[in-house]
Order: structure tokens, then C-alpha cells, then sequence
């Protein structure tokens, strides 16, 4: 743990994309994920709690991978 009390093995960034899908499931699993909106699946995964990266430093690609990995993780 830092001086914060942060655990770094819990911090997600964007290319976290597996653990980022997972969280993403455990505190929206009744998202409609396939139809999500890339601007609210931004400010779902900027949102989330483990969440330290640039909130800019993301793209269309990123969140594709991130939704594409919700959807498998869903199923």
C-alpha cells in the first residue's frame, strides 16, 4: 500500500481492458452493453473506483476492446 492507502495492483488503466470489463460488469450488470454509447462507457470506466488513468488518454479502438470484452464476459 502507498502512503494513501492504495493498493497498486487494484489500479486500472485503459489498457486494463479484461479488468476493466470485469468491474464494469460487477457495477452495471444491467447495462445494456452491446447498444452502450461509447460516451457513457467513457464516463462508466473513468467512473469506476480503481480507475487512475488519463481520462483523455482513451480511444474509439480502446473502447471497442473494453465493450467487446464486457459483452464476452457478460456471456
Amino acid at each position: 500500500m502507498t502512503e494513501w492507502g492504495i493498493k497498486w495492483e487494484k489500479i486500472m488503466r485503459w489498457l486494463d481492458i479484461q479488468e476493466v470489463a470485469i468491474r464494469l460488469e460487477e457495477l452495471h450488470p444491467d447495462a445494456d452493453n452491446v447498444n452502450v454509447r461509447f460516451t457513457d462507457l467513457r464516463q462508466w470506466v473513468i467512473g469506476l473506483p480503481e480507475f487512475n488513468d488519463d481520462p483523455n488518454g482513451c480511444n474509439e479502438k480502446i473502447l471497442e476492446a473494453i465493450q467487446m470484452a464486457w459483452i464476452d464476459e457478460r456471456e
